[in-house]
């Protein structure tokens, strides 16, 4: 235990679905090569008229993974969090099949921003466009935002506080960060935090095109359209794909002879209040001082911070101003990378997904790029820029992952490199 009495938390699984697939490991390494999943989407209800730059687990077979019946009482945002929370639990050692019975100190701690959006927009179409005069009975059930949650839940037999945070891009974030918390107090023992979002629906796609922050492509260019801090930035592209960690009490960890990927050892949440869409600087300085400190760290101790850094004109240099705030001096010498600039914006699962690859920096020393990025915007300087390839031996101490979302919420992680012997390094 912490000298405040409060429990030290481990990060003792990961799960992810994405773009490339259900391996964390391969996900990690394309990230390093610089790959991007970007690509041309078309939506199959308006394929001339909505047709941006996206990302979508293609490959993802909810029927294959997850067993038919499951698949038919799911929605896909549901169906991709899941798959990933099965395969953290996996990756933790964790008995099969979950735990017999229930388990009265474990819970789930998940975010999602649209939710079952999917399942919504096929009703609608069914009833009014296909004039089929029918709405699923399972609608409801299927859309709801703890869906995702709920679903873990029932699978792994995890009886402790099932919650859902939704906080539009800081979602997942606050998920963990909140699920750090409970563990801390002794609420709860071990948490499947982390979240999922399936939000390639028509209405999702053509308001964020109203916002003027999709950048126009072609099937030639839509790998790069999504470039944080480069000069001539355009804007985002959505994505899809879910991301969960397991997390535990440090000493249940360790009597259970669990492998330990690193430490979550702090998480800072501000509210800007300022506007609902237009980020500021000083709120996410309270939230990056805030996992600081309760972190142990100093700004020189952190080699790492996974930027939210979505390549809007706005908000990038916003951040960035924010980190040259923070670490004062240190700013010049901590590594930058936004990894959406390959697996997209997945709205509420960004910070997951982002935590999950920030964990993995740290276990294998290794950084992840800003793909694309060839010339720094002048308003983005200040900080050590990884641009094209990934870094490799890297002596990472700490590293953060940084969630800023609509609505003025930021939600700041923390990560701490463990000597203990039995830290996961293979990744």
């Amino acid at each position: 235990m912490s000298e405040a009495g409060w429990r030290r938390v481990a990060v003792t699984g990961l799960g992810i679905t994405s773009p490339f697939g259900g391996d964390a490991t391969d996900f990690f390494q394309r990230l390093m090569r610089g790959e991007s999943a970007v690509h041309l989407y078309r939506h199959p209800a308006a394929p001339d008229e909505v047709a941006q730059p996206a990302v979508r687990c293609a490959s993802f077979d909810a029927a294959a993974t997850l067993g038919p019946a499951r698949a038919v009482a799911t929605d896909r945002y549901s169906q991709l969090g899941l798959a990933s929370a099965l395969a953290a639990w996996r990756d933790a050692g964790l008995p099969s099949g979950g735990m017999a019975g229930g388990a009265n100190d474990c819970g789930v701690s998940w975010g999602t921003g649209v939710g079952g959006t999917l399942t919504f927009e096929k009703g609608y179409s069914n009833f009014y466009v296909n004039h089929k005069r029918l709405v699923s009975p399972l609608t409801v059930a299927l859309a709801m935002n703890n869906a995702a949650a709920s679903n873990i839940a029932i699978e792994l037999g995890l009886g402790s506080a099932c919650l859902t945070y939704s906080v539009a891009c800081a979602s997942s974030a606050v998920a963990i960060g909140e699920a750090l918390r409970r563990i801390q107090s002794g609420e709860s023992s071990l948490i499947v935090a982390g979240g999922s979002e399936a939000p390639l629906a028509l209405s999702v796609m053509l308001a964020w095109a109203a916002m003027r922050v999709i950048p126009a492509c072609t099937e030639e260019t839509a790998y790069r359209a999504c470039r944080p801090f480069q000069e001539g930035r355009e804007g985002l592209v959505l994505g899809e794909g879910a991301a969960a960690l397991v997390l535990e009490d440090w000493d249940r960890a360790v009597a259970r002879g669990a492998r330990i990927y690193c430490e979550l050892a702090g998480y800072g949440q501000s509210c800007d209040h300022v506007h609902l869409v237009r980020p500021d600087a000083a709120g996410q300085v309270r939230a990056i001082h805030a996992a600081l400190l309760e972190a142990g760290l100093q700004p020189a101790d952190v080699g790492y911070v996974n930027a939210h850094g979505t390549a809007t004109r706005e908000g990038d240099p916003i951040e960035i101003n924010a980190l040259r705030a923070a670490f004062g001096a240190a700013a010049q010498d901590v590594a930058v990378s936004s990894t959406k600039s390959m697996h997209g914006h997945l709205l509420g699962a960004a910070g997951a997904v982002e935590a999950a690859i920030t964990v993995l920096a740290l276990a294998r020393q290794e950084i992840p790029p800003t793909a694309h990025l060839q010339q720094v915007s002048a308003d983005c300087t200040g900080v050590r820029h990884v641009m094209g390839q990934g870094l490799s031996g890297e002596p990472l101490k700490a590293a953060l992952s940084n969630s800023f979302a609509f609505g003025g919420s930021n939600a700041v992680l923390a990560f701490l490199k463990t000597e203990d012997r039995r830290q996961r390094t293979d990744g």
